[in-house]
């Protein structure tokens, strides 16, 4: 399995970049890595720390502080579609989201929908 974005390096590499001797070009060309990632792990090296960090995003969720009344509508009409729950936060708490972002919420508080629309009108059509 090769490295894809977003994954840091393994353990490995990075040991084998830390003891490497060589310009940053040289290294990073020995390793195929960026001058970029040998300066980070050079300077990491020098500040005593010797493994990744973690990974993380730093952007607040869209719809954080409405959880509890997200969850409290969905148990009161749990037939929405997410287009009506994202409608809903739009008029009640004047932020828009889209609807992967309002699925997205609900997965990652362990709610979920009954049925789409979509889904409810092919099964009155069969």
């Amino acid at each position: 399995m090769g490295w894809r974005r977003g994954q840091a390096y393994g353990q490995d590499l990075r040991d084998r970049v830390m003891v490497a001797s060589g310009s940053l070009r040289e290294v990073a060309t020995r390793f195929s890595v960026s001058e970029s990632y040998v300066a980070r792990v050079r300077s990491r090296q020098r500040r005593g720390l010797l493994a990744a960090g973690p990974q993380c995003s730093h952007v607040p969720f869209r719809l954080r502080g409405l959880e509890t009344a997200l969850a409290e509508r969905v148990a009161a009409t749990p037939d929405q579609t997410l287009a009506q729950l994202c409608q809903w936060v739009e008029d009640e708490h004047g932020r828009r989201v889209c609807l992967a972002t309002m699925w997205k919420t609900l997965r990652r508080l362990g709610l979920t929908l009954k049925k789409t629309v979509h889904a409810a009108e092919q099964h009155v059509l069969m």
